[in-house]
């Protein structure tokens, strides 16, 4: 049932929220944490860019440069960003999580089109900075160091820049237009690229090169094997083999029939990917079922909706002349799967396997200091390496491997490497509290059912590298921003300036623009204020006695 007017308050609450004379709580305005704040590996400040984006216009460049401040890739981003941002969004207790990760990829799309730029800080520190590996966490690193003044050089053993965004996210995903004008808007700010250039000994070539830090953000790209019997027939190769090889003038032949051994999203990449070069039937073989599958829900779905097969509960046992062997599993009481020994045979032109990467750490011999555990390196809280002025991130930190988590490597380091060269203290604020559902009122904002982006037709889907999923335009990327609830931080509504029964409200103008503050000569502490603040930006505090 609505309330007959803009006040959630029952009858006769004004007693049970303390109205009267003697004030025994107070407002006062907070600020708390938005949870796809807090939840965005690469730290952007979501809630803000929203709050520009919201206006339309002109707000979309001020939304977009403040998405830059913290993320050099936005129209790569909203493109290949698992959103754990919209995972925890408090409107997806509403209706359904705000689009967030859409809207940023309309704001990347627009800076491309309309050639916006960001500028490099005008003085130069004089400190030098060697980063290696021009992936996403290399180039984000390189990014932020230039703005804050260092000289860069990322040095690649690559062909091309963007590491696993180029040479393990396929076309249909990511075109490469568009990561290619991300990665010069980086290079435009005086950063040097070397590619072709493999390091093999990084204090040598620190010392040769007379850098004054190390940023090392190697990916991960050694497939892992397995072993598998296989004859002398048998064709058989990894998922990150193929994958680079299609940035090739020669596509790869994988026959009619392939079969792909895993279950992450490189494994749904390999099967989609075959589907596309012509194989008849593309099949997925994985040890487990599917709910313990790594890969994103998503990425199957759509590899399903392309012809890929499934076979769950299998592994191969050995592959030969056109054909794979495959036993069945079956899970134990803990999870784990257990062979059965019945056994089957499938076609195999091609057998791919897609067991996990791993990071070439070569370069690293003889390194004193550093600690390389399970094949990744060891970093304190402030991304440094057990060697001074050596810092590490990406792929080759403990961490998930995405191309989010390796941007925000990226950034994060940069500015503890800031604090190094300058002798600052790069420890970061005090954190806010987190702004949960339950400190919303909900009653005053209107039901918004979430923006489909649409879809590439099926048919061109499985025969083509075409870009599957289209952008939001202006008027559906504007509407999906208003969304937003502003979880927790007051965005000038007027709610608590026109409930307050005692006119203890005033407003403030000034940067930011005009907030509020509480006149305590007037205010009698009835909470009303509080209680109907649609984002939880006011809370009731005891009285100061």
């Amino acid at each position: 049932m609505k309330k007959p007017f803009a006040i959630t308050l029952d009858v006769a609450s004004s007693l049970a929220n303390k109205t009267g004379s003697w004030r025994t709580e107070r407002p006062v305005y907070v600020d708390r944490l938005p949870p796809c704040n807090d939840g965005c590996p690469a730290g952007e400040n979501v809630q803000a860019w929203l709050y520009e984006a919201e206006e339309g216009g002109a707000g979309y460049e001020r939304a977009w440069r403040k998405i830059m401040d913290e993320n050099p890739f936005p129209a790569v981003m909203g493109r290949v960003c698992y959103h754990p941002c919209e995972t925890v969004c408090n409107r997806a207790q509403l209706d359904e999580a705000v689009g967030i990760n859409s809207v940023e990829r309309f704001l990347g799309d627009r800076a491309i089109e309309q050639g916006w730029r960001i500028e490099a800080l005008p003085e130069s520190s004089g400190k030098r900075v060697l980063v290696v590996g021009a992936g996403p966490s290399g180039l984000s690193a390189a990014y932020h160091l230039a703005r804050l003044g260092h000289g860069v050089t990322v040095l690649d053993a690559g062909p091309q820049a963007g590491g696993m965004m180029r040479f393990g996210i396929p076309r249909y995903r990511l075109p490469r237009e568009v990561l290619d004008a991300e990665v010069a808007r980086i290079l435009d700010l005086g950063v040097t690229l070397e590619l072709s250039t493999t390091v093999t000994n990084v204090l040598e070539t620190r010392e040769e090169g007379r850098y004054d830090a190390v940023f090392l953000a190697v990916g991960a790209q050694i497939g892992k094997r397995a072993y598998i019997p296989a004859g002398s027939a048998a064709h058989v190769l990894d998922a990150v083999s193929l994958l680079r090889s299609m940035e090739g003038k020669e596509q790869p032949f994988l026959g009619r029939r392939v079969v792909v051994y895993g279950g992450g999203d490189t494994a749904m990449d390999a099967a989609r990917t075959a589907k596309r070069l012509g194989a008849e039937e593309s099949i997925v073989v994985y040890r487990r079922s599917r709910e313990r599958m790594p890969a994103h829900d998503f990425e199957v779905e759509e590899a399903v909706e392309e012809g890929v097969l499934m076979k769950w509960l299998s592994t191969i046992t050995s592959a030969d002349g056109g054909r794979v062997v495959v036993e069945r599993m079956e899970l134990d009481e803990t999870g784990f799967p257990q062979p059965t020994g019945e056994v089957e045979e499938l076609e195999a032109d091609s057998l791919v396997l897609a067991l996990g990467q791993e990071t070439d750490l070569s370069l690293l011999d003889g390194v004193s200091g550093l600690v390389v555990e399970d094949g990744v390196v060891s970093v304190g809280p402030n991304m440094m390496t057990g060697y001074p002025g050596i810092f590490a991130g990406g792929d080759m930190v403990p961490a998930e491997r995405t191309v989010t988590v390796a941007v925000g490597h990226g950034k994060k380091a940069a500015r503890h490497v800031h604090a190094w060269l300058s002798g600052l203290d790069g420890s970061t604020g005090e954190r806010h509290p987190l702004a949960s559902f339950q400190d919303l009122n909900t009653w005053y904002y209107a039901d918004a059912p979430r923006t489909v982006r649409p879809v590439l037709e099926l048919a061109r889907r499985q025969s083509t590298f075409d870009e599957i999923v289209g952008g939001l335009d202006e008027s559906t990327a504007l509407f999906e921003a208003r969304r937003c609830l502003s979880c927790g931080n007051c965005f000038r509504c007027d709610n608590c300036y026109g409930v307050c029964p005692d006119n203890a409200v005033v407003k403030l103008d000034g940067p930011p623009g005009p907030r509020y503050a509480i006149d305590y000569d007037y205010c009698k502490g009835c909470g009303i204020c509080a209680a109907e603040c649609p984002c939880g930006a006011i809370e009731m505090v005891p009285e100061i006695i």
